[in-house]
């Protein structure tokens, strides 16, 4: 996997955050301003939310279906994650790095710890919130949850942000435009590193030194 990935041109990013921090916000904006960036569809077996839609924001599929997958190894990386499953199909990320995008997974620390596991080079983002207070404010806002479900996120909230030191880059998001520009900056950083830019430029290189 790793020699395989090396061989393509596209980055690997692995994006986490607590629920409510703002990270598919933060990820379908990355999408919409920088070009060549592309975010891999999890499948899922938690219910279809209104306004949601299959193929786009997931894969919804049954849970005989998700470990039928699993069985087969059709998962780059698995997890269960608030009593549902979520899972990232290798083909599709492997097809879409090969194609030269960068590829976003927006999953949590578990899939995360997976993933580098198989493909050491994949890129650490972790989102946080700029506090508890806030972060509870904006799981009421989104209005799709229980009173019971929030006080659990907001427990599992501090769990997960403890592994926010497993990450290459850390981002709170405060201001969403200044955290959009951190995110791009990442981006337009790791494209320019020198072992990526070798490989993408070997032609001009090659021509300069001739």
């Amino acid at each position: 996997m790793a020699q395989q990935q090396a061989a393509c041109r596209g980055n690997l990013y692995v994006v986490s955050a607590p629920s409510g921090a703002g990270k598919t916000s933060l990820v379908k904006a990355l999408l919409d301003s920088a070009s060549g960036v592309a975010v891999s569809v999890s499948h899922t077996t938690r219910a279809q939310r209104a306004g949601e839609q299959d193929g786009s924001d997931y894969h919804f599929v049954a849970v005989t279906e998700f470990e039928a997958m699993v069985a087969r190894g059709e998962f780059l990386e698995h997890a269960r994650v608030f009593d549902n499953y979520y899972g990232t199909s290798q083909a599709t990320v492997e097809r879409l790095l090969c194609e030269g995008l960068d590829v976003i997974l927006e999953i949590d620390w578990q899939g995360a710890q997976q993933v580098r596991a198989r493909m050491p080079d994949a890129i650490g983002i972790f989102i946080l919130p700029p506090s508890r207070p806030a972060l509870e404010q904006r799981l009421r806002a989104r209005g799709q949850d229980s009173d019971d479900i929030i006080a659990r996120r907001m427990r599992d909230a501090r769990s997960e942000s403890s592994h926010y030191g497993e990450y290459d880059y850390l981002v709170i998001n405060r201001d969403f435009d200044v955290a959009l520009s951190e995110l791009n900056a990442i981006v337009t950083a790791e494209r320019l590193r020198l072992p990526r830019q070798d490989r993408r430029q070997r032609a001009l290189i090659a021509e300069l030194f001739s």
